[in-house]
């Protein structure tokens, strides 16, 4: 996964002599991965294959009916959901910097040309040969917008929440989890619980569920016994596995989905959906005279632009059913 990237560099840099033959001494068979890189270069393989930031010629070649995607971890698969946005903002530091300081107007056009001409050099065409600094600025924040964007449209990715609904732990980091993805700017699409050989009636565990995570579709996945041999097509047909299917597929109405924010110009309010926390766990910070909030829970923080009608100072904060509801003043 190193050698590619590096070998793209390498041959835009001999085009563009930046270094002056340094690079080329670089041995990428001698570098490791680091810890964090590995959420980095998962990412890149799913933008190889879907093609969510718009800049992949071999996610429009290549067909997919779904593609199942496992993190590391919750919490690494969390991170890097809300990694485009995050990196707007370093984005959005790093072209000041360029702009503003003697040092960025001198090496930011050199390092802009030879990322571009890499990416050129992969198939990924970016149309910005001879484009002036400030275009090709636009056009990595307006990619990082567009990958932003799809991780909070269903039909596009699908964000699936999984527990045990008999183990109250289980359950309880589910409910947190939830929160924690649309703090990352996800829109969980709905909840699996798995069964156990011991597990009670499937049914009234699907009740449970849906109590703790209404509005969310919920379904139940049968339990599978490990060391013997599946019969997958009648695993598939089966009607214990029905609701599962249908959650997968797309058939539930994503307009039912909890909106993550609401404004209120009347009421000069903002209600925002966080299940999983409460009040105390929830820091709002603000800057820019007004027309931002920071929301931070959890490990994630999310910025909320706020539409002119009611820009201001907070007046005060309270929570009505997993929403925290924000009066501006």
């Amino acid at each position: 996964m190193i050698l590619e990237p590096l070998k793209l560099i390498k041959q835009a840099d001999a085009r563009l002599n930046l270094t002056q033959g340094v690079l080329e001494g670089v041995v990428g068979e001698e570098l490791g991965v680091l810890p964090g890189m590995d959420s980095i270069f998962s990412a890149l393989e799913l933008e190889k294959l879907i093609g969510f930031l718009g800049i992949s010629s071999q996610g429009k070649s290549a067909k997919y009916d779904i593609v199942v995607y496992d993190g590391i971890s919750t919490q690494e698969t969390i991170r890097m959901i809300g990694a485009t946005s995050k990196a707007r903002l370093y984005l959005k530091y790093m072209r000041s910097l360029a702009e503003k300081t003697d040092l960025g107007r001198i090496a930011g056009p050199s390092l802009l040309r030879l990322v571009d001409d890499a990416l050129s050099l992969s198939g990924k065409g970016t149309n910005l040969n001879g484009k002036m600094s400030s275009e090709i600025w636009d056009y990595f924040e307006q990619t990082l917008d567009k990958g932003s964007s799809i991780f909070a449209e269903p039909h596009k990715f699908g964000c699936y929440i999984i527990m045990d609904p008999e183990n109250p732990m289980s359950l309880n980091s589910a409910l947190r989890f939830w929160g924690c993805a649309i703090q990352a700017g996800a829109r969980v699409s709905g909840a699996f619980g798995l069964a156990t050989p011991d597990s009670h009636s499937p049914v009234s565990l699907h009740e449970k569920m849906k109590i703790n995570f209404s509005p969310l579709p919920c379904a139940f996945v049968p339990h599978l016994e490990l060391g013997i041999k599946k019969h997958w097509n009648e695993i598939m047909k089966s009607n214990n596995s029905k609701d599962a299917r249908d959650l997968l597929s797309g058939i539930n109405d994503t307009s039912l989905l909890p909106s993550s924010v609401k404004f209120d110009s009347s009421d000069k309010s903002v209600k925002l959906f966080m299940p999983g926390f409460d009040k105390s766990e929830i820091k709002l910070y603000q800057f820019r005279g007004g027309s931002e909030l920071l929301v931070e829970a959890g490990d994630q923080r999310r910025v909320i632009r706020l539409p002119s009608q009611i820009q201001g100072k907070v007046g005060g904060a309270k929570f009505v059913d997993r929403s925290l509801v924000i009066t501006m003043r």
